[in-house]
């Protein structure tokens, strides 16, 4: 497991910090199909660990290709990395990133294995606006995000901070080729990214996407750690390509601004799930 520092995010003024303040016990988590991150509201670190049931020998990846495969394998993940780390009371307020494109899906079965750390309430957040969040764009005007994980790629148009269109493939950087003088070769993925872009770009009839990507795609994920990639992409899409500071944790500090600005919402006071899920054993 890998700690990361955990971004600043202010304070307001006389606002007792976590945990004196019974209302900020809330939690941020990015569950991808590599790497599982969270951040406990208070604590100075991020959790970073590998997406598996049980770490060693035999290990079980109940995340695949963006989809959550085993709801109680994530469970079981969860309680693991966070039962003992977060406090029994006040229960938490979780916010929880999701792929754009998996809809109702994957939130619900997020919303089901979240229930092990016993939530007061569960909320939802598409990635690439978390992404967006964390980059602190203007969402007042469109903006593209491309997302690179290991085993999945999306490519989404805000507008107005909301999703507008949005595409996948179940590429990642865990799929790059390898040339013959044994180099990571990244046309493909830049390939099909590409081909999603110019898809949204035929289909969409206003001029939303073209000025979206005119002002410049937002990069995240770990193929925002590759400078090849990123300069690929930039010469490919003929196009501005801005990698966002620490593209690999940006969705979990998008995820982490919301849970700040959500914990005094009246919305998420006070609200219990309709049952404690019993702890996997």
């Amino acid at each position: 497991m890998t700690a990361v520092r955990r971004p600043r995010t202010g304070s307001r003024a006389g606002h007792r910090p976590w945990p004196l303040c019974r209302q900020c016990s809330g939690l941020a988590l990015d569950m991808g199909s590599d790497r599982t991150r969270a951040w406990i509201a208070g604590r100075p670190t991020i959790l970073d660990v590998p997406t598996v049931t049980f770490p060693g020998a035999g290990a079980l990846h109940p995340i695949q290709r963006g989809a959550i495969i085993d709801v109680p394998g994530t469970a079981r993940m969860l309680d693991r990395l966070l039962g003992h780390r977060l406090p029994r009371h006040p229960r938490p307020l979780v916010v929880v990133t999701t792929p754009v494109l998996d809809g109702p899906t994957y939130r619900d079965r997020a919303r089901t294995a979240v229930q092990v750390l016993r939530p007061r309430a569960v909320l939802t957040v598409p990635t690439a606006r978390a992404v967006a969040l964390a980059a602190d764009a203007d969402l007042s005007r469109p903006q593209l995000v491309v997302d690179i994980g290991a085993h999945l790629t999306e490519v989404v148009l805000l507008v107005d901070g909301t999703v507008f269109d949005a595409r996948r493939t179940a590429w990642g950087t865990t799929d790059l080729t390898t040339d013959l003088t044994g180099a990571e070769a990244p046309a493909d993925l830049c390939e099909a990214v590409t081909s999603m872009i110019t898809s949204m770009l035929r289909q969409d009839r206003t001029a939303r996407t073209a000025d979206a990507l005119g002002r410049g795609a937002l990069l995240a994920g770990g193929g925002a750690l590759r400078p090849d990639l990123v300069a690929r992409l930039g010469a490919v899409l003929h196009a501005p390509v801005r990698a966002v500071p620490a593209p690999h944790t940006a969705a979990l500090r998008g995820a982490a601004k919301i849970l700040r600005a959500a914990h005094t919402h009246p919305s998420t006071r006070g609200t219990a799930p309709p049952g404690p899920a019993p702890r996997p054993r």
